[in-house]
Formats: C-alpha cells, sequence, structure tokens
C-alpha cells in the first residue's frame, strides 16, 4: 500500500457526504453498487440510497479524513466519523476504514469496517 491523495469520485464521495447531499452521494455509485457497512450489505442503488438517507445524511454523518492509501487500484480511506448517531459504548474519536473500489468513473464496491489494532 502507497500513501495517495484524494482524488476522483472517492474524493466527490467524501464531499458530498461532508456536505449532507444525498443526490450528490448517489451520483457517485454504479446502479449495481453495494456497500457493506457494519456487516450489513445494501445491494443496488435503492438499497444504498435508503442507507445513504437514513444513516448518512439523516444521522449527519461527516468524515475527516486522516489518511488516504492506493491499495492495487483501490482507495482505502481511513476518517474519523461525526454525527448525531447512537455513539453508546463507542471511543471518543471513531476511526472507520473506507475500502473503495472503483470502475468506470463510478464506485462498485464500498466496505466500511471499524478495525481494530492487531494482538500481535
Amino acid at each position: 500500500m502507497r500513501a495517495t491523495e484524494l482524488t476522483g469520485v472517492v474524493a466527490d464521495h467524501i464531499a458530498a457526504v461532508n456536505a449532507l447531499d444525498l443526490d450528490a452521494v448517489m451520483a457517485t455509485f454504479a446502479e449495481d453498487a453495494y456497500v457493506n457497512d457494519n456487516r450489513r450489505e445494501f445491494v443496488g442503488s435503492a438499497a444504498v440510497r435508503r442507507w445513504v438517507e437514513r444513516e448518512m445524511v439523516g444521522d449527519k454523518v461527516t468524515i475527516d479524513v486522516r489518511e488516504v492509501l492506493d491499495h492495487h487500484g483501490d482507495t482505502i480511506v481511513r476518517g474519523a466519523y461525526d454525527g448525531t448517531y447512537d455513539k453508546t459504548n463507542l471511543p471518543d474519536e471513531v476511526v472507520l476504514s473506507n475500502y473503495f473500489s472503483v470502475r468506470d468513473g463510478k464506485i462498485v464496491s464500498l466496505v466500511v469496517i471499524f478495525n481494530r489494532d492487531p494482538e500481535y
């Protein structure tokens, strides 16, 4: 993996999330994209739209980008999340890893994971 800049559709996606702009977020996804968030999979634009509307825009989620990595053409964005979602039992700062796969200028898959440090 190598550090890189936030560019293209992934940069557009983060900007749209931070602007709480449902239509702009959806414009970054391919029609048949999938999102896996919190071990739940949302497949296709209708399901992804419901997720964005309820859990991103609805919970006023913003992402403060901390690190951007390129891994064989996929983009990993680590960012501190904030918003009005339930923060019970979460640390003061919630840093999630976002694994983006992009094809033809659209996000085809996004996996969001709350990673923890390896034990060894």
